[in-house]
């Protein structure tokens, strides 16, 4: 299992660690790998206690480069902080005699055995992951076909030995360098960008993503206008009822479990998980989310439902990555 965190994100680190040495008792062995961000040497022992108290492998901690002293540009990172492009490096960072790994997002929860997906045939594909539900306006922007893959790189079965035979690494990072630094849904779209066509889609009990909580699914389809050949109603309720992995993405709709006031269907799990870590004290984080924002959010929640998603989808679908084509476009005027 690979991770990548920083120190702000080592207690949620802790938490999905927990989980996925509670639900995966059938593995004989867990080797963790944590891509490390500056994680205090407090934060790391508290980590090294976990697989400790599961008489697993201990943690082997990895040192990712900086990308933008690396590349030279100023990588933009709308989601999150720069670390979230540390997964883009496994190639080079993994030990050599490693056939495959499965790099999971901090925020999830392992909530059944991943026996199941560890064993899935890649088909000769690069990477297995969630097909993620966006317009043909955020392919456009990485310069995919209207209908191609943009997949959630939150969860990612990787061949690794096929990742370095196809130099993805170099291609991944050529990418950024061609954008300078500006690419839609950042690391995201830079992996689906390079690897739409080499990615199979798995099912999304495996990647159940905030979204899919959220809204029902004709809202979904109205709020992301995904393709049509999107995952079935049923799937997508099934994913819902028995999730083996709970991927708590953020959401203007709803609060994340670590943070005050979360109503996620699946809360109760994640603060479950937190007891049984070394950060079981720790208070539940307030919203940071910026001002004007939790605004906006509680004036559109006061809309009538419909209402509501007709808004959203109008910012989500095309004013988003729109707004996006046009200041990237500018940087390229510099």
């Amino acid at each position: 299992m690979v991770y990548s965190s920083d120190n702000k994100f080592a207690e949620i680190l802790g938490v999905s660690l927990v989980s996925l040495y509670e639900n995966n008792t059938n593995f004989s062995n867990i080797d963790v790998y944590v891509i490390d961000e500056n994680i205090s040497e407090e934060n790391k022992e508290k980590l090294q206690s976990i697989p400790a108290n599961y008489n697993r492998s201990p943690i082997s901690w990895l040192h990712c480069p900086n990308l933008n002293n690396l590349l030279n540009i100023n990588i933009a990172t709308d989601r999150g902080s720069l670390s979230q492009f540390s997964r883009l490096m496994v190639g080079s960072l993994l030990p050599d005699n490693l056939n495959r790994v499965i790099y999971l997002d901090c925020d999830i929860v392992i909530n059944k055995s991943l026996k199941e997906l560890w064993e899935l045939d890649l088909n000769n594909s690069v990477v297995a992951a969630l097909d993620d539900c966006f317009s043909k306006y955020y392919r456009k922007n990485l310069g995919l076909d209207p209908t191609a893959t943009i997949f959630n790189s939150g969860v990612l079965l990787i061949d690794v030995q096929s990742w370095r035979s196809h130099e993805i690494e170099t291609k991944l990072l050529d990418f950024i360098r061609l954008k300078k630094g500006k690419v839609q849904q950042s690391d995201q779209g830079v992996l689906s960008a390079v690897l739409s066509k080499d990615c199979r889609i798995i099912d999304p009990k495996f990647n159940a993503i905030t979204i899919f909580f959220d809204f029902n699914y004709q809202e979904i389809l109205t709020y992301r206008k995904p393709p049509k050949d999107y995952y079935s109603e049923e799937r997508i309720i099934e994913a819902i009822k028995h999730p083996y992995i709970i991927h708590y993405t953020s959401s203007f709709m709803s609060k994340r479990p670590w943070m005050k006031g979360c109503k996620h269907r699946y809360a109760y799990k994640w603060l479950f998980y937190k007891d049984l870590t070394p950060w079981i004290d720790s208070p539940l984080w307030n919203d940071n989310r910026k001002k004007w924002k939790l605004l906006c959010f509680a004036l559109a929640k006061m809309l009538p439902r419909k209402a509501l998603i007709f808004v959203a989808s109008i910012f989500q679908v095309y004013v988003r990555p729109m707004k996006n084509r046009f200041i990237y476009s500018l940087n390229f005027l510099k």
